[in-house]
């Protein structure tokens, strides 16, 4: 499944609630199905920078795909990480890195989160980019 697939999965799913409250809800009962980061990579260097809460992101190549992990100490965050972990895990870096992602805009997250929260969604989103371009570069 590319990408875009994932996205549109993602925003029929958000589209089938009447409100930001029951959104909300769906956000922290995806969080609950996050692929978890071991506990060896919860360190200082795996940590998003620029978000509120504590937000731990573990990349590794198989396959020619990036497989993600990660965790936070916030439950609405970890609901954040694991959207984007479910666009962007198991793909190719170069798909990745070339991903668009207005579908963030299209699920109305960045109209309903907080200004700090706003900017360490763009700061999660950043750093998977970060990785897919280091893993890029090991492929060429």
């Amino acid at each position: 499944m590319t990408i875009e697939d994932i996205q549109n999965e993602i925003i029929d799913e958000f589209s089938m609630f009447d409100d930001w409250e029951e959104r909300y809800q769906y956000m922290i009962d995806l969080g609950k199905t996050l692929p978890l980061i071991d506990d060896q990579y919860k360190t200082e260097e795996n940590i998003i920078k620029g978000c509120q809460s504590k937000v731990w992101v573990h990349a590794e190549m198989k396959n020619e795909k990036i497989i993600f992990t990660a965790d936070s100490d916030a439950i609405i965050t970890k609901g954040i990480i694991a959207i984007l972990i479910r666009a962007f895990s198991n793909q190719s870096p170069k798909a990745i890195i070339e991903a668009n992602t207005d579908f963030i805009d299209e699920i109305g997250l960045k109209d309903h989160l907080s200004p700090t929260r706003a900017n360490g969604l763009v700061s999660m989103i950043k750093q998977l980019k970060m990785y897919a371009i280091a893993y890029q570069t090991q492929l060429q």
